[in-house]
């Protein structure tokens, strides 16, 4: 079959949920409560498709620094991946969640950060899937046959703090802080101790890469929004906590670029260092 890329319609989707070679990855969470994506998994999710959990699955447990999503363990997640049927370059994986592919983007993210290119997001999440009709399941799934998952790290893909701070030597790289506005300017900080931004990032919010009803903006959207760069920049995109920033990765992909970079530590690895700069832009800051 010809898989499509980045994307798959619920109407795609529902018309192959049989094929063996797809693979669908429930990925709805909650940041307020931790268990309520799963809960919701079990009330109803798509047929066949298997629930990963952003803090059990996708990440590892909170270290002093590193941020609150540090990255899994490798060999742990790609034994689970394999449980689920995934093999590697034969599989398409599918990705959703119901918060404008908040969490679904880092599934994404972290299957090509392993070397597994075969992976979409579902357009709209599981609102469009429900608003087209198409069935809902509560059984348990179980994998069509056996996979055999072999990570191929992307070891260039990722930054850390101390690469950060060496950014003053470049010129060709932007630094994108995907956080909304207010918590980019140090107007608010609902999660993290500290206000503000790392000095001499830009912003582009997350939630712009979708419409308000979830669904993925048109491609020229993406295109236009990442053109005003030079050609030769390279992007190091970073969040809270290195979760959301993958949306924005996302739409760079979409326009073309596929390769940027993520601080996986994010905001709340350099603002755990009191030595760090911050800007804050918010006159009561």
């Amino acid at each position: 079959m010809t898989f499509p890329s980045l994307l798959v319609s619920p109407q795609w989707l529902s018309e192959h949920l049989q094929d063996p070679q797809i693979v669908i990855i429930d990925c709805r969470f909650a940041l307020s409560n931790p268990e309520q994506g799963r809960e919701e998994y079990e009330a109803g999710h798509i047929p066949g498709a298997f629930y990963l959990h952003l803090n059990e699955d996708l990440s590892s447990p909170v270290q002093t620094h590193g941020g609150r999503h540090p990255l899994p363990d490798i060999e742990v997640l790609a034994t689970q991946l394999a449980q689920l049927g995934i093999k590697s370059r034969e599989t398409l994986v599918v990705a959703y969640d119901n918060s404008r592919m908040a969490f679904a983007s880092r599934c994404w993210w972290l299957l090509r950060y392993l070397g597994h290119e075969q992976v979409a997001i579902l357009d709209g999440g599981w609102k469009s899937w429900q608003e087209a009709g198409y069935p809902i399941s509560q059984e348990p799934s179980a994998a069509k046959q056996p996979g055999a998952f072999t990570p191929e790290i992307q070891s260039d893909w990722v930054v850390d703090c101390e690469a950060i701070k060496r950014l003053g030597e470049r010129s060709d790289v932007i630094l994108v802080d995907s956080r909304a506005y207010d918590r980019y300017i140090g107007k608010t900080e609902p999660i993290d101790p500290v206000a503000g931004h790392i000095p001499g990032a830009m912003n582009h919010p997350w939630q712009e890469v979708t419409t308000e009803s979830g669904a993925t903006q048109p491609m020229s959207y993406h295109q236009t929004r990442w053109q005003a760069y030079p050609a030769e920049s390279e992007f190091w995109v970073y969040c809270g906590s290195g979760v959301t920033a993958c949306v924005n990765l996302f739409s760079l992909a979409l326009a073309g670029r596929p390769q940027e970079k993520l601080y996986v530590g994010s905001w709340s690895d350099w603002c755990s260092y009191p030595e760090h700069p911050i800007v804050t832009e918010f006159p009561n800051s």
